[in-house]
């Protein structure tokens, strides 16, 4: 199947949104005084609201974006050529390397293995290089005033207000993607407060500056969502002529030795790990059986962060390059 990708702050992310709501006929300067008293009602501080929305207004920009996606038609091919390329490969190495005593610490503790805490790094932000530079409130806001997917992001907005009430980081610093999600995680507002950590007790869960609290939080997630520190996320085969298309069915488990038996081998054209684990078929190409994929219950929770195949493979498959020497 091919993918529709947008391409937003230097990044691919699946571009995932429905039909177009009624404009919102609310003047928004109105809209806000309500939306500030809602907030006030779930206890957050006054002068963090009138700090939050000092001189917001609706940006055209995310409407734009929000409304007239730019779309990618790309093959999986291309889709991880260009998210997974060597040079960050190469770079996710080094800093693995670099970071292997905080890494190590933040695995032991939440049971995630190093190599794909730096992957999903790698994959959303480039290692912390692209996180985005909207203003989180007004871009939260401009989309929650609007008709389109208003309850979704009203919700998130109230969530991000939040964050700024429990001192987290100050309001002109909350910066991230034009769709609210923020950090080198690149989390919304509600996977912040699911999921974020701070690691390093300064009492703050600062995804943005402080790698401590972005590694943890990453490995939070992964961890809370059902990682298997025990396990791989999955590995590359190849299946033999005429095989079963109806199998490429995440419903399908198979074991080991049952993928075997039906002909299927490591890519190279090795056996299959002698570990029996139970695993299903992914092709996230054209249509056709190759590149084709055995996923292991890991995978399932990588697309719990993103739910696109050629997403969750590229994790995976940066994850394995950056963990072999």
């Amino acid at each position: 199947m091919i993918g529709r990708y947008l391409l937003a702050a230097g990044l691919l992310v699946t571009a995932a949104f429905g039909p177009a709501e009624a404009i919102a006929a609310q003047p928004f300067e109105d809209w806000v005084k309500e939306l500030k008293a809602e907030a006030a009602g779930q206890g957050i501080d006054q002068k963090i609201l009138d700090q939050a929305f000092a001189g917001v207004a609706p940006i055209p920009r995310v409407i734009e974006l929000d409304r007239k996606q730019p779309e990618f038609t790309l093959t999986f091919e291309q889709y991880l050529t260009r998210v997974v390329p060597n040079a960050r490969i190469q770079k996710g190495r080094k800093l693995l390397a670099e970071n292997k005593a905080l890494l190590t610490e933040v695995s032991e503790k939440y049971g995630v293995q190093p190599r794909f805490i730096v992957a999903l790094w790698g994959v959303e932000t480039d290692f912390g290089r692209i996180t985005g530079g909207f203003p989180v409130v007004a871009s939260l806001a401009t989309l929650a005033h609007d008709g389109r997917r208003s309850a979704f992001f009203r919700k998130e907005l109230l969530l991000a207000l939040k964050i700024l009430d429990e001192g987290h980081i100050a309001p002109g610093d909350m910066k991230g993607s034009w769709a609210g999600a923020m950090g080198q995680s690149q989390f919304m507002p509600s996977s912040f407060h699911n999921f974020a950590v701070d690691h390093n007790g300064d009492g703050h869960k600062d995804i943005w500056g402080t790698k401590e609290d972005v590694f943890a939080s990453i490995a939070n997630y992964l961890s809370r969502s059902g990682w298997n520190a025990d396990t791989n996320w999955g590995r590359a085969v190849a299946l033999p002529a005429g095989f079963d298309k109806s199998l490429v069915d995440s419903k399908k488990q198979k074991t080991m030795r049952e993928w075997e038996a039906l002909g299927v081998k490591r890519r190279d054209g090795g056996p299959l790990p002698e570990r029996n684990l139970s695993s299903h078929l992914v092709v996230p190409g054209d249509g056709e059986l190759a590149p084709a994929y055995l996923a292991y219950a890991n995978y399932d929770v990588i697309l719990k962060w993103n739910r696109s195949s050629y997403f969750a493979t590229a994790v995976g498959t940066l994850a394995d390059a950056i963990g072999r020497p």
